[in-house]
């Protein structure tokens, strides 16, 4: 491999050795790690250079030498441009070979522990239409591909409603056809878009902060349901029951169409009312005969079938036997807690937004299960002294916290109440590992199974149970 001149950051020839963390590949230089994106093990690239690091470089590939072996061809259009399937240029057994391997380093690098054998991931059977939610962002400045840049052709179609660039706020690529979510969700997106551009409903300007529609949710279901959540910037009354009887009519299948007026600066709708429009206003996930009501606040895993694997998995580590009593920490809308009651003789679920505690309650009360009891608040405050004395010790604790991970002193609070069990589920292997850290002085790890959840993305989920020492 050689270098150009000093002055043009470019590295000519750098073969790609192994795939690291987000998604990207790296090859080595001298005495630097090389990040690059959109490139495979076995590649030799021309890289250009972006970023100088004292320790590491990245750059994106501008010239291929030689293409590797494994490498595949990505089949959608919008691949290395939308950020949402980074790995379709590898082929789907190469994706767990990866994803494996970066559970077992971070659990021994940061975890720093001593590893029984990792069961190989669960692959998901479905790689593509795999997800149940998907948000869309509308954009009257879309991403412009280089060729329409270099055209010199004026540009008409500003107007974009897809994905947001990654590390780009401000700049949405517009979807023609995503592989994703099953039907209808391209056909409903499309639809709305045309709509929308027909009858001159402004696309929204997040850095003027002006404009009508804002985003766009779909969600569905194994049953069939199906959630389509419209966010408009401000109030047109009349131009908004207009666009929402459009869909409402043209789409019979849609279960649940809600709206909801954001003219925050952010486009989060958590702390906003959601208003139905037409239909319910939530759908209905199964599970082994259990219903699950999902509202449009609701947190559901967003690979159903995967979520099933992983939900069995988290149940046959517990080992219930009946007579234990269980708490589920970040219970989120309480899929897991009321996924297995029937196997214990209590379930406590804490979680922090209260809307999901509301939800975790009415699934036990649809699914006639009537030893769970749930908990809204902070988990640092809920899970205290008072709270073990009014619903007893636990003896088996499943996990499953956000990204993040837990605040140590949710982490040193388990340590002192000390179940026989815990049920780490994380989406995130190496704040697990952290964690799992800081659980070793009183628990060994002795089964690690990961999950795909999310294919051809760098995304795993990792079930690890310790058993105290």
């Amino acid at each position: 491999m050689g270098r150009s001149k000093k002055n043009a950051p470019l590295l000519v020839g750098l073969e790609i050795t192994d795939v690291a963390a987000e998604g990207k590949a790296i090859g080595r230089t001298d005495d630097k790690v090389v990040f690059v994106q959109h490139v495979v093990p076995g590649d030799i690239v021309d890289v250009q250079i972006t970023k100088k690091r004292k320790n590491y470089l990245e750059g994106y590939p501008v010239k291929f030498h030689s293409y590797s072996e494994i490498r595949t061809e990505p089949f959608c259009e919008h691949f290395g441009v939308c950020g949402g399937c980074k790995w379709q240029n590898l082929p789907y057994n190469e994706q767990l070979k990866y994803k494996q391997k970066e559970v077992i380093n971070n659990l021994k690098r940061i975890g720093k522990i001593d590893l029984p054998e990792v069961s190989t991931i669960i692959k998901s059977e479905k790689d593509q239409f795999y997800r149940n939610k998907l948000e869309f962002t509308f954009s009257n400045k879309r991403w412009l591909t280089y060729d329409e840049i270099n055209s010199g052709i004026e540009i008409n179609d500003a107007e974009g409603l897809g994905f947001h660039i990654p590390g780009m706020f401000d700049k949405v690529v517009d979807i023609k056809n995503c592989y994703l979510q099953k039907s209808p969700s391209n056909e409903i997106r499309l639809a709305i878009k045309e709509y929308a551009l027909t009858h001159s409903l402004p696309f929204f300007d997040i850095r003027n902060q002006t404009g009508f529609l804002r985003t766009l949710i779909i969600r569905t279901t194994s049953t069939g349901d199906v959630m389509v959540i419209i966010s408009f910037f401000k109030e047109n009354e009349i131009e908004r029951v207009k666009l929402l009887s459009f869909i409402k009519n043209k789409f019979s299948q849609i279960t649940s169409l809600l709206y909801v007026i954001n003219s925050k600066a952010n486009d989060t709708i958590a702390d906003l009312d959601i208003i139905t429009f037409s239909g319910n206003n939530y759908i209905t996930e199964e599970m082994e005969g259990l219903k699950f009501k999902i509202g449009p606040k609701s947190f559901y895993q967003t690979n159903s079938q995967q979520a099933y694997e992983l939900y069995k998995t988290a149940r046959e580590f517990a080992n219930l036997q009946g007579n234990e009593i269980v708490y589920d920490l970040y219970t989120g809308t309480g899929t897991i807690a009321n996924f297995i009651a029937k196997n214990a003789k209590k379930v406590i679920g804490i979680e922090y937004v209260p809307e999901a505690i509301d939800d975790a309650k009415e699934n036990s009360l649809i699914n006639g299960i009537k030893n769970t009891k749930f908990f809204a608040g902070d988990m640092k405050d809920i899970l205290s002294h008072n709270l073990i004395e009014q619903e007893g010790m636990p003896d088996v604790m499943i996990i499953d916290p956000p990204r993040a991970g837990m605040h140590t002193d949710v982490t040193q609070t388990i340590l002192n109440i000390a179940p026989d069990k815990i049920v780490y589920i994380s989406c995130n292997s190496a704040t697990q590992a952290r964690d799992i850290n800081l659980l070793d002085v009183r628990y060994k790890v002795t089964k690690i199974q990961p999950v795909d959840m999310f294919p051809h993305t760098h995304h795993v989920e990792n079930i690890v149970l310790l058993v105290r020492r």
